[in-house]
């Protein structure tokens, strides 16, 4: 990819609903030509699943991810089992990985039991996937693909004021009461996170300035974070591996250090705080694949005294990301 096309790429899938005329001053490009080329990327599936970053915790919600290993043998079995999982009103994220473990599950739920419940029925409704390691996720730090535009994440004054530095979702929340309106704009942005707000406005049945209301709070409360797309990785020559970090002997002091490290990285694009067989997964991207090569070997030089334990796993394509459950709204609920 040329250099114009990763600075475009930055943009679009930092914020899918950018307009036309902000984007082409950004990249210099004619808003026609960007329209053009963004119908074609988006035609093709480089760019896919826009969706609304929207802060589970003030539901009270908790995120399970599940590690499944050997969850399907043929391509027919996979689809099988990735159209039923994508009917299921509490999973939030699927993807496959290439190494010890092959799909992933993230599911939302406001408690143990009730994702314990619904695990328990994916596995009967589905053999194959009953090998399986959880863990809890803690909080998650959504950074820029800043390796796209060659640029270092210390540069916070660049570009435009929507581009979140460290988008955080989860962590220690006070849940929030929503009203009934505000539940109608939310699960309209879930569900079509590019809608305009004139057309929010007849999709919930609310005024127009009512929607443009609720949404300014929606924002201002920190409830809904940003929008973003996924990208395919593959297609798109992107190198996207996912490290697990079993940390031990952590001060306060070390970990702060830590955590400065791995944001001021342009190529960690995503940190997991996580309770189970490791406390961190990191997700990289590279367009060389030594970068991801080279900043693991930084990680593990820097912070051997932290590290017990080290593993990572190709990253290899999302069928599902969002980060708000169905359930919320009362849709496919038992």
């Amino acid at each position: 990819m040329t250099k114009l096309d990763t600075a475009l790429l930055f943009y679009r899938s930092e914020n899918p609903r950018i307009a036309l005329k902000e984007l082409s001053s950004l990249v210099a490009k004619s808003p026609q030509r960007l329209k053009y080329t963004l119908k074609q990327w988006e035609k093709e599936k480089l760019i896919y699943n826009p969706f609304s970053i929207v802060d589970y915790s003030f539901f009270g919600l908790h995120l399970f991810r599940v590690y499944f290993k050997g969850a399907y043998v043929s391509e027919k079995d996979k689809s099988t089992i990735l159209e039923m999982l994508k009917g299921h009103p509490y999973i939030v994220s699927l993807y496959e990985l290439s190494g010890e473990y092959d799909l992933v599950v993230e599911m939302e739920a406001p408690n143990a039991s009730r994702f314990n419940k619904e695990l328990k029925k994916l596995i009967s409704l589905t053999p194959t996937l009953n090998n399986y390691k959880i863990v809890v996720n803690i909080v998650s730090h959504l950074y820029p693909r800043w390796y796209l535009i060659n640029t270092a994440p210390a540069a916070i004054s660049l570009g435009p004021d929507w581009i979140g530095r460290d988008v955080i979702v989860g962590g220690d929340r006070q849940i929030e009461a929503f009203k009934e309106e505000e539940l109608a704009v939310l699960q309209a942005v879930h569900a079509y996170p590019l809608m305009r707000p004139s057309r929010l406005a007849k999709h919930t049945d609310l005024n127009i300035k009512t929607v443009m209301s609720l949404w300014k709070k929606l924002h201002r409360r920190r409830i809904v974070k940003g929008f973003r797309y996924v990208i395919d990785t593959n297609r798109l020559a992107i190198y996207k591996q996912r490290l697990f970090l079993r940390l031990h002997h952590l001060t306060p002091e070390r970990e702060t250090a830590l955590m400065d490290f791995l944001r001021m990285q342009p190529n960690i694009v995503q940190l997991n705080k996580t309770v189970g067989d490791w406390d961190l997964e990191l997700d990289l991207e590279a367009l060389d694949k030594g970068v991801i090569r080279s900043v693991t070997a930084e990680l593990r030089e820097q912070f051997q005294d932290l590290i017990q334990a080290f593993n990572s796993m190709e990253f290899y394509q999302y069928y599902q990301k969002s980060f708000l459950p169905r359930a919320v709204f009362g849709e496919g609920k038992s």
